[in-house]
């Protein structure tokens, strides 16, 4: 009888049928990290390059504009902007911030920049980052142009330059709670007006005015 438990034994410790199972089940959580990680990875890179080409879109169709700027051309850039962003239902998480910046006209020590005017879109509540409406209009306080240090535009004078400044929140595919990723992607962009005679903001048909404030 012991003999037979010893022999029944050694076949037993001999079995190697479920040593891939095991060591399968060993690897799989590690395999499956290293997916969704890679997953992750590929949508955040995705969602700032289509905020990137929101920041981009937005300032090239405003500059494009010609003759005099609407309301509803702004409208149309937005709306532009929201077909663009939609896979991110970005209209929910993320904010645009279109400024025109210009020269104030003026002489002497008040001479520099100036935000002619601004327009938001997005439900995302965050403040414009180089200033608001009518900053610079009657002092130099924009002297040194609009931006960051270091990358500052100016406009020259008798025309504009649309700045467009997009923040987005990342949504994650998966909120695997170990991927350090940083939830707010924010770009700009900023393209020169193209032969617009005008360039304050009209409001031909009395339309809601998309102000940052609101």
């Amino acid at each position: 009888m012991i003999t037979a438990y010893l022999s029944e034994a050694r076949r037993i410790w001999r079995d190697e049928g479920g040593v891939a199972f095991v060591e399968f089940a060993f690897v799989a959580p590690i395999l499956l990290l290293l997916i969704l990680g890679g997953l992750e990875l590929a949508n955040y890179a995705l969602a700032h390059m289509r905020v990137n080409q929101i920041a981009m879109t937005v300032a090239d169709n405003a500059g494009r504009v010609n003759t005099g700027i609407d309301e509803a051309n702004v409208q149309e850039v937005f709306a532009g902007a929201g077909v663009i962003g939609a896979p991110l239902d970005f209209e929910e998480h993320g904010r645009i911030v279109l400024s025109s910046l210009q020269h104030n006209g003026r002489n002497g020590r008040n001479e520099g920049q100036m935000i002619n005017w601004q327009r938001c879109w997005g439900e995302l509540d965050r403040d414009p980052a180089y200033g608001v409406e009518g900053d610079g209009r009657n002092d130099n306080s924009l002297e040194d142009g609009m931006g960051p240090d270091g990358k500052r535009i100016i406009s020259a004078e008798g025309t504009a330059v649309m700045v467009a400044e997009v923040y987005y929140t990342y949504q994650p595919l998966i909120d695997t709670g170990y991927m350090v990723i940083n939830e707010t992607i924010a770009h700009e962009s900023a393209f020169n007006v193209r032969g617009r005679e005008n360039n304050d903001l009209t409001n031909a048909q009395n339309l809601d005015e998309m102000t940052c404030g609101s």
